[in-house]
């Protein structure tokens, strides 16, 4: 009776068992022919490309193998059609030299296309609702299979090109960013120097301070002494230094006695302008040279220096000029270098043009040495006033080397004057260490020259601006080659100037830049300049001149 008991509940098991899976089976059925008729439905037939098999139905494809094989082979060149394409589009971009590969590709991609538009096969595979022919089939796939084949082959022969032109392109598109950033840095340093060197530094202003507070607190010590007869002797050795800057003048001075070996012969003519006269005359009344003989006057002490007869005051009146200069305007407030550095009004300073006023400033002497403020003396100089300069008025060191600081560098030759006076591959020279012969300048009226070429470019079209253009106009043909040995030039900008030509020199020139007071100086030169500063003048150790 158990036992009859435990069978029939076996047998319910089983019945509901079987129930269950015919109804599971029935429901997958179901689903089967709703996604059958999904497919179906969503299909649409394209007679020309036969892309008609991309949305072919699950129940075709299921229930004939041709299809299968057809959609296979059909994507298998499809792919490979996209692939070519691509490696086509690369060879474009990366203008191979191998065009033939470029060809070629476009060639497979063509015939992958072409293939599946023969008519044999669009009638026998692509454009039949019956059963597919197997012999057009294997035919297709045949072809499909050696096109294939082919492109792999070509792929795998090129690939090495392809891969190392894209790494070349990586490399010049990152070499072009990163030269992009450095242009901009480059530019940016240069606008910050252009700055930092037209600004007093702090050291300086506080030296004129002390200096003047020297001359306000005990002006009974300084008082007015009468011309020394040695300021014109024209037996002596005459310097002229025009400056603003009394810690470069003293340096200049120092260091042409500390090497001079009769110092007693040196005579110093300093010009300043009136703001920075006082504080001159305290430094050299507290810290004479000796026996040297120093003269100290400003621009205004040399009554001829009118508007009326010097083109660069008259111009300087000028309400066009002083808009370029000082209007501060969307125009003129601009990071444009080039456009900064000419802008700067310095060069309109009459301390910088003073230099072709020589004769008449100074109108006993023959001979005088012109030395900027950014100068360092070595050596002793006396020999410059012994060299023959065969008739010539200006004795200085060329600057030309291959085609640059040629004449064509500083003047606009599409200017049919400059073009008519000048040779263009004419050797420039180098202000900044110049020995004038003063009787020479007044028979050639070189003065009157400057005036000339100096009222034709008030509008700027023959030079920008600067003096060194002027004077390579007034002393055209008029210049005595010295020895480079006398003169070394681009301490202030140049940091490959050796040390060996450095030390051979009779003078340094810090000209640019980066003067040794300023902060952005070039420290490798700067201690051939500082250790001809007084460091132990208390107002130098005050101002913190970091001697």
């Amino acid at each position: 009776m158990a036992v009859a008991v435990r069978g029939g509940r076996g047998g319910g098991s089983a019945l509901r068992n079987l129930f269950s899976y015919r109804i599971f089976v029935s429901a997958m059925f179901t689903l089967l022919f709703l996604a059958t008729l999904s497919v179906l439905f969503s299909s649409h037939h394209d007679s020309t490309t036969g892309n008609a098999y991309v949305h072919q139905s699950f129940v075709a494809l299921s229930s004939d193998p041709l299809k299968t094989r057809l959609g296979l082979t059909h994507k298998q060149a499809n792919d490979h059609i996209a692939l070519v394409n691509a490696y086509a589009a690369y060879a474009r971009k990366l203008k191979l030299e191998i065009s033939k590969h470029l060809k070629m590709f476009e060639d497979l991609a063509q015939n992958f296309s072409d293939l599946q538009s023969k008519e044999n096969y669009r009638t026998n595979l692509f454009d039949t609702d019956g059963p597919l022919d197997d012999e057009s089939l294997k035919q297709f796939e045949k072809e499909v299979k050696d096109k294939v084949k082919f492109t792999r082959l070509l792929i795998a022969d090129s690939k090495e090109s392809y891969d190392n032109q894209l790494k070349i392109q990586k490399l010049k598109d990152t070499i072009f960013s990163v030269n992009e950033l450095f242009v901009k840095a480059k530019k940016n340093g240069h606008f910050a120097s252009l700055i930092a060197a037209k600004s007093t530094p702090k050291s300086l202003h506080c030296l004129a301070m002390r200096l003047m507070e020297e001359r306000i607190s005990h002006p009974e010590k300084y008082r007015d002494e009468d011309p020394e007869p040695e300021f014109e002797d024209p037996t002596l050795y005459h310097y002229a230094i025009f400056s603003d800057n009394v810690i470069a003048v003293s340096v200049v001075v120092n260091s042409v006695i500390k090497n001079a070996e009769e110092p007693w012969k040196h005579v110093f003519h300093v010009v300043t302008d009136r703001m920075n006269l006082a504080a001159m005359k305290v430094w050299f009344k507290m810290r004479p040279i000796q026996q040297a003989h120093i003269e100290i006057k400003s621009v205004e002490d040399f009554t001829f220096l009118t508007s009326s007869y010097v083109p660069v005051l008259k111009q300087l009146e000028s309400a066009k000029l002083q808009n370029f200069y000082f209007q501060n305007n969307a125009e003129n407030a601009t990071k444009d270098v080039n456009n900064m550095k000419f802008k700067n009004p310095k060069y309109l300073s009459m301390l910088n043009h003073l230099r072709f006023y020589l004769p008449e400033m100074y109108p006993t002497l023959h001979r005088i040495l012109f030395l900027d403020d950014d100068v360092v003396v070595q050596k002793d100089l006396t020999a410059l006033w012994t060299i023959d300069l065969d008739g010539k008025v200006n004795g200085a060191v060329e600057t030309c080397f291959g085609s640059f600081h040629r004449y064509a560098q500083y003047l606009n030759f599409s200017h049919p004057l400059v073009k008519e006076k000048f040779n263009p591959k004419a050797c420039a020279w180098a202000f900044g260490m110049n020995i004038f012969d003063l009787d020479a300048w007044r028979r050639e009226k070189c003065t009157e020259q400057y005036h000339y070429w100096q009222n034709l470019n008030e509008d700027r079209t023959l030079w920008k601006l600067g003096t060194l253009p002027a004077g390579l106009m007034t002393f055209y043909s008029k210049t005595k080659s010295l020895d480079k040995s006398w003169h070394v030039l681009g301490l202030g900008y140049n940091p490959s100037v050796s040390m060996d030509e450095i030390h051979k020199a009779a003078a340094i020139h810090y000209n640019g830049d980066m003067k040794p007071w300023l902060d952005i100086a070039m420290n490798q030169y700067k201690e051939l300049w500082t250790k001809y500063i007084d460091s132990e003048m208390e107002f130098v150790q005050m101002c913190n001149f970091g001697v």
